[in-house]
């Protein structure tokens, strides 16, 4: 297999050989691939992600907060709750709407 690269990019692997960073122009192409897959598996995640609090704001599942200080608060919260096994997180941040103004 042949691939094209660009002069800047065929300088930069070279740059990465010379320096002893990796053995050869295969390993930097095989590196690179390697890294490619893994930032497109985390790209998609993030885009699950994304959608997964999408939805829960389409479904009122919100919590609203009049400062960073209720914000901090209901985290550290959280946080030892699901330390002590009282409740797991995702049962606490999801399904609930609370407002930091009622509370």
């Amino acid at each position: 297999m042949n691939i094209q690269l660009s002069s800047e990019d065929m300088t930069f692997v070279e740059n990465l050989v010379e320096a002893g960073v990796y053995k050869n122009v295969d390993e930097v192409v095989a590196t690179a691939l390697r890294l490619l897959g893994s930032n497109e598996g985390k790209f998609v995640e993030l885009q699950r992600l994304i959608q997964e609090g999408v939805d829960d704001i389409e479904a009122g599942r919100v919590l609203e907060f009049d400062s960073a200080d209720q914000l901090t608060a209901h985290i550290l919260e959280m946080a030892e709750e699901q330390k002590n096994a009282k409740a797991p997180v995702g049962d606490l941040a999801k399904g609930t709407k609370r407002s930091a103004r009622n509370s």
